[in-house]
């Protein structure tokens, strides 16, 4: 039985040797990051070990050639019932020579997925496919751009529900309708004229939960559950997804990312569980246990389980400033020891699948390395699953034309997401194949990898979606046991970084106000990824089987003989005998939520104010902040009487009451247990920030979180920045909360000039187009604009030029939140451009559909304005409204957007 098998209990340090010799970078054995759990009395070694740390770790010694002969001469199976199977595994055919690479990429235990009886059903099935077959396995088409019907003629291997994908393009279809989907496509693969018949496989991100799926249980993101330190709570996580899944007919999950994220400023941090490859490296293989089953890769997935991903292979988590699918530049060996941490033990759990990141390493993409993919994860790690490529990814391998890209199943991918590029794929490889090159090995060796998956996948025992054991079931979904398990995690993931005069616990019987606006947003207390690609546009109503953070808190004081009054700017009537300001980050996805820096409302203090407000009034202030990564948050933290890292929680907000609020005698109910899996900055600037490196300076350090046994007392932090030099750096936001945002101006054009402004009344040099505040939801959180119709006006926001590409290739929107004001009389000109004189506008009065006098959003593609003629990579006006005829508007938001589904493109 393998010592890195997840189901095994050893010592801490025998696993952590353990980890070290499977890949993990640095020496930090503290028994937070192997042992599952700290407890409060505890609490004091961690930062006794990080006191003792030398500057900079120094790599563990790993006796490899030993490693390789030990290997060799008993490869241990991680299951004793497999071992005769795993001793037995057949050699699969050779596509290619080995490919030498650092001795610091571990060799992996065999997880026994390849064994004789698979492949030998393998061989059969492979000897009655076409060519056409053969190349269709490799090709991933998206639910948006292929029919049912189109598999019938088309015999693609799989296809995906992207992160904006649904039945008919609704977010919020049933579960029915997503349960018929799958069942549809199922059948529809089967109909394809052929002597095999391969069912298609259906894959999801579902990496918080099934977070596509209205009602599903929404779990802390990965940031949260890596300051849980509870490996055994990461499985049952996992078994719940899979559960609430597999109702709704889905076979894969595109999860675990197992990324170790070195710099925050990245806007997937929240998707890692450390900065230290050693917590990385203990919490995946438990993720991939969790969805597939402890046996399943070895004896096949059963009812109730899924296929998993470990993603983006690799080093997604160290790119140059944290920029997504940016450029990894390091060492080989530091690429291996650092950022693979995760990988051998997914690997050896039995991963059946892993995603190849956008990014390069040292300016080669990723996904064309034959280096990294075959030579490093497939031959040197032992790797038998398939890999897969991110969306679209193939179009971005320096030699690829459009969508004919022999580059990367040559580099070692099995299979190409091309979701709406996948007739094209599979038409070029079809003749790249033909043509010699695509070897009709390497080929073979792709569908193979495939195949097996798709066999331990159990798509050919399970039958089609709606006739499996477990199809819906819809009990199944938000059940109390899943709800459970989500509120554990909520709980067991704060993180207490202040607790002056020991406010926390709040006694159950006192009157609480819940303020700021993530106190009753359920979405943003979720993140991205939630029921949208971007977790952004939910209501409350999309959750039914979940609590908001001031919920949770009512339904503590009730209970307890207190009050929770909500009011999300802080207005109240009867003073609280405390507040409670949940604040933070707003959802994002992906290069969305890349930053300059971790700067927590640069210019644009806000909740920094409200929290002064209550403090001035005499009102005790508790701070949850809601966020994908630690942020300098300096300034908030020493206006709050206590401050709570909550992370992105999901659906479960009751999970925050239950440790902050005791009951009507003050007596805890819950313990904080969180410690920082990602080191706090001390300045806005501080980044990368990673434990054991040098000049390691951190405000709070990896390890640290309070429980009730400390004094709690945190003095006075510094409110430098580092910033004092920098500008203010926003591509995508341009007017929110009832003002212009920094960097941006607003111009008023006419003939004769231009006038520029935000607050207050004022007009164009001749009158044409003039501007006035109004409410919108919120005191003067809008404004109207009023064009006379005397000549042509213009308002057109402006500022230094941007980059926009990255957004037009994610299909994001300008998206303006409106009201009419007046029926529209003529042409409303929407335009984007370098500067105001040289806009390219968009028509876009018959979009304007909303009834006078009521709030709606409108949202353009970017793709469209490209149409127009607009350069996304120089933007210096990202929103221009021009009119001749009199038209009277107001808006309060104006910034890139997801396309929901909702987007137009007016001709």
């Amino acid at each position: 039985m393998s010592l890195t098998s997840p189901s095994v209990t050893m010592n801490p340090s025998a696993r952590f040797k353990r980890l070290l010799k499977l890949g993990t970078a640095f020496g930090l054995a503290l028994s937070l990051s192997v042992t599952g759990g700290v407890t409060a009395a505890q609490a004091g070694d961690v930062e006794a070990v990080l006191a003792q740390m030398p500057a900079k770790a120094a790599p563990a010694a790993i006796d490899l050639a030993a490693k390789k002969k030990k290997a060799k001469a008993k490869k241990r199976a991680p299951r004793k019932a497999t071992k005769k199977a795993a001793a037995k595994k057949p050699a699969a055919p050779k596509a290619d020579a080995i490919i030498p690479v650092d001795p610091a990429w571990p060799v992996v235990p065999d997880a026994g997925i390849a064994d004789a009886a698979t492949e030998a059903r393998i061989t059969e099935i492979m000897s009655q496919m076409t060519l056409e077959e053969k190349v269709g396995q490799t090709v991933q088409a998206d639910i948006n751009f292929i029919t049912p019907e189109e598999l019938k003629t088309y015999p693609l291997g799989s296809i995906l529900a992207g992160g904006n994908s649904s039945p008919g393009q609704n977010e919020r279809a049933t579960p029915d309708a997503w349960l018929q989907l799958a069942d549809d496509y199922w059948r529809a693969s089967l109909e394809y004229p052929s002597k095999v018949k391969i069912p298609v496989l259906f894959g999801i991100d579902a990496v918080h939960g099934h977070s596509n799926l209205v009602g599903a249980v929404i779990f802390p993101h990965n940031v949260g559950l890596g300051a849980a330190h509870n490996p055994e709570l990461i499985r049952k996580i996992g078994e719940a997804t899979a559960k609430e899944m597999a109702v709704a007919g889905v076979d894969w999950t595109f999860a675990p990312t197992v990324a170790v994220a070195r710099d925050k400023r990245w806007g997937r941090a929240y998707e890692s569980y450390s900065e230290n490859p050693a917590d990385v490296a203990a919490y995946s293989g438990y993720m991939v246990e969790g969805l597939q089953g402890a046996e399943g890769a070895r004896t096949g997935i059963k009812p109730g389980n899924i296929m998993s991903t470990a993603k983006h292979y690799l080093g997604d988590g160290g790119t140059t400033g944290g920029k997504d699918q940016g450029d990894a530049e390091m060492s080989e060996s530091d690429l291996a020891r650092i950022h693979n941490a995760g990988y051998p033990p997914a690997i050896e759990a039995g991963t059946l699948s892993v995603m190849i990141s956008f990014s390069s390493w040292n300016g080669q993409k990723l996904a064309g390395s034959k280096k990294l993919i075959t030579g490093a994860l497939k031959q040197r790690m032992g790797f038998d699953g398939f890999a897969i490529t991110d969306w679209n990814a193939h179009r971005q391998i320096p030699g690829c034309e459009q969508d004919d890209c022999p580059q990367a199943i040559n580099a070692g991918v099995d299979m190409y997401m091309a979701p709406d590029t996948w007739k094209a794929v599979y038409t070029h490889l079809l003749a790249d194949v033909k043509s010699g090159e695509v070897p009709m090995a390497r080929l073979d060796d792709a569908v193979r990898r495939i195949l097996r998956a798709k066999i331990k996948g159990g798509l050919f025992e399970l039958g089609a979606p709606k006739d499996r054991a477990m199809s819906g079931q819809w009990q199944v979904l938000g059940s109390p046991e899943h709800r459970a398990i989500a509120r554990q995690a909520v709980r067991e993931s704060l993180v207490l970084i202040k607790n002056n005069n020991r406010i926390l616990p709040l006694r159950g019987s006192d009157h609480i106000l819940v303020t700021g606006s993530g106190a009753h947003d359920v979405g943003k207390q979720s993140g991205g990824w939630t029921i949208t690609w971007q977790g952004t546009g939910n209501s409350r109503e999309d959750f039914p089987n979940a609590q908001s953070i001031w919920e949770g808190i009512a339904e503590t004081t009730e209970r307890y003989g207190g009050t929770a009054s909500l009011s999300v700017d802080g207005v109240y009537k009867e003073k609280p005998d405390v507040a409670v300001v949940v604040i933070g980050e707003d959802p994002y996805a992906e290069f969305q939520g890349d930053r300059p820096n971790l700067d927590y409302q640069p210019g644009d203090a806000t909740d920094l104010a409200l929290i002064k407000k209550l403090k001035d009034a005499g009102i005790p202030v508790v701070t949850v902040f809601l966020s994908g990564r630690p942020m300098w948050t300096n300034p908030e933290i020493n206006a709050s009487d206590a401050f709570v890292a909550a992370w992105l929680p999901g659906t479960e907000g009751g999970g925050v009451a239950d440790v902050i609020v005791a009951d009507a005698d003050k007596r805890p109910r819950n313990d904080f247990k969180g410690k920082l899996t990602f080191s706090w900055p001390k300045a806005a600037n501080q980044q990368p920030l990673n434990v054991g490196t040098m000049d390691y300076d951190p405000q709070f350090a990896y390890g640290y979180g309070l429980t009730y046994l400390n004094d709690g007392y945190v003095p006075v932090l510094s409110e430098e920045s580092g910033l004092a030099e920098e500008a203010v750096v926003n591509v995508d936001t341009y007017f929110a909360s009832g003002r212009i945002k920094a960097p941006w101006s607003l111009n008023l054009i006419d003939v004769s000039g231009s006038t520029s402004g935000d607050q207050g009344v004022f007009s164009s040099p001749g009158g044409a187009v003039s501007q006035s505040a109004v409410d919108a939801g919120k005191q003067e959180a809008g404004r109207s604009l009023t064009f006379s119709g005397s000549g042509r006006g213009q308002a057109a926001i402006s500022g230094a030029p941007v980059d926009l590409s990255r957004q037009t290739t994610g299909k994001m929107t300008l998206g303006v939140t409106y009201r009419l004001d007046a029926p529209v009389q003529g042409p409303v000109l929407l335009g984007m451009g370098v500067d105001a004189s040289s806009t390219h506008p968009v028509n876009i009065a018959s979009a304007l559909t909303a009834p006078v006098g009521e709030w709606a959003t409108v949202k353009v593609t970017l793709d469209c304005f490209v149409a127009a003629g607009v350069d996304v990579s120089k933007v210096g006006v990202p929103f221009s409204l021009t009119s001749d005829a009199p038209l009277k508007i107001s808006y309060s938001s104006i910034k890139i957007a997801s396309d929901e589904g909702d987007a137009t493109c007016p001709k």
